[in-house]
């Protein structure tokens, strides 16, 4: 229990010190870290036709190289490029160090039986269930593979679920902005046609370390004959990078306002078998377009279209769909005031939608809060 408590107040000066650590560099986005999970002796989850170090490996490559060649000026730094073991410590200690703006770790799960399948995005904070726990177990165990671990990671034990709880209540200076990436991954992962397990958060070492934004990624159960078989594929893996991509260039809009619509070039489209929407109007909505600029809450993302009086919206009112960069989105509102939309966000958290956020409409369109509030300025 003392060494528990050595933790906990180790946990505890990080995150006072934190905040002020590093922040969005004021430019906006200029280098992102992506973190290739496990590598040399440490293979991850293994299968008889698949290591998770490989598989993680070939998608973070892809990834980086999406973003090199959609956005030149970005510096992409990854923590390894070839099959070599990096220690957790030194993967965190790249981000610092190169004042990174995102840390992004791309993992693969596994699961004793075949059932369990799907793709989830961690952020570092509270586990809230035992499925968590084992998460951040397995990929915190890395560290038994390194020499002197113990003393690098202040007695942490990743074996104890004690130990692990009290370290997850460590939350990142910057859950803020993690949480809203994370989100972004699993809205666009719905293109793979794999099981969306949600964004949560626990306890990994690799993102308690960084003192930047960062997620890490299970891109789907090796031990899934199905999720096997997409996340292991060329074309699924291209898939799964392009996901990711997407993900990251929406949020970097997000982060620099806005101002500048991006065009993406040879970033793989969705697969047919995967998404049969892709001829569908973009410009899906059910609401008139309108020259004054409102806030919505979106609430949910699907990758085929839903009716708004579906029973899945059962108890919510004034439900809207709109088809944005390959998949159904439905809101909630049409507020003219940011607080009033801020004020319905707060209900639908209530009611169990603890993913919403608040969006800006305008003509039509989707645009971000900030060009809304410029919008109604005018």
């Amino acid at each position: 229990m003392k060494r528990l408590t050595a933790i906990f107040g180790i946990i505890s000066i990080f995150f006072l010190t934190s905040f002020n650590s590093f922040g969005f560099n004021k430019y906006g986005i200029t280098k992102v870290v992506i973190d290739a999970g496990h590598g040399g002796h440490d293979p991850g989850c293994v299968t008889s036709k698949s290591k998770e170090k490989d598989v993680a490996l070939s998608i973070a490559l892809k990834l980086g190289g999406y973003i090199q060649k959609n956005f030149p000026e970005i510096s992409v730094i990854y923590t390894r490029k070839t099959d070599e073991f990096i220690e957790l410590y030194k993967r965190a200690q790249i981000a610092n160090e190169n004042k990174a703006d995102l840390f992004i770790s791309i993992h693969c799960n596994a699961n004793p039986s075949s059932n369990p399948d799907g793709f989830e995005t961690y952020v570092m904070g509270l586990n809230k269930s035992q499925a968590n726990i084992d998460v951040s177990k397995k990929e915190n165990s890395s560290i038994l593979m390194e020499e002197n671990y113990s003393a690098k990671y202040d007695g942490f034990d990743p074996n104890s679920s004690e130990a692990n709880i009290i370290f997850s209540l460590y939350q990142n200076a910057h859950l803020d902005q993690s949480l809203s990436f994370a989100s972004k991954v699993q809205n666009y992962m719905l293109q793979t046609g794999m099981t969306d397990r949600g964004v949560k958060q626990a306890g990994f070492l690799v993102l308690y370390k960084t003192t930047v934004p960062g997620v890490l990624i299970e891109t789907g159960f090796l031990s899934n004959q199905k999720d096997e078989g997409i996340i292991t594929s060329s074309l699924g893996q291209d898939l799964i990078a392009s996901c990711i991509f997407n993900a990251f260039s929406e949020y970097k809009k997000e982060v620099e306002k806005g101002t500048t619509t991006v065009k993406y070039n040879n970033v793989v489209k969705q697969n047919e078998d995967v998404n049969q929407n892709n001829n569908e109007n973009n410009n899906t909505n059910t609401n008139p377009s309108s020259d004054i600029a409102t806030y919505r809450v979106q609430f949910a993302t699907s990758p085929t279209k839903k009716s708004t009086n579906s029973s899945d919206f059962k108890g919510l009112q004034n439900v809207n769909v709109y088809f944005h960069k390959g998949s159904y989105k439905f809101t909630v509102g049409d507020e003219q005031s940011l607080s009033s939309a801020n004020q319905l966000l707060s209900e639908m958290v209530k009611k169990g939608y603890k993913d919403a956020f608040v969006i800006g409409f305008y003509n039509g369109e989707r645009i971000s809060v900030e060009e809304a509030k410029k919008h109604q300025k005018k």
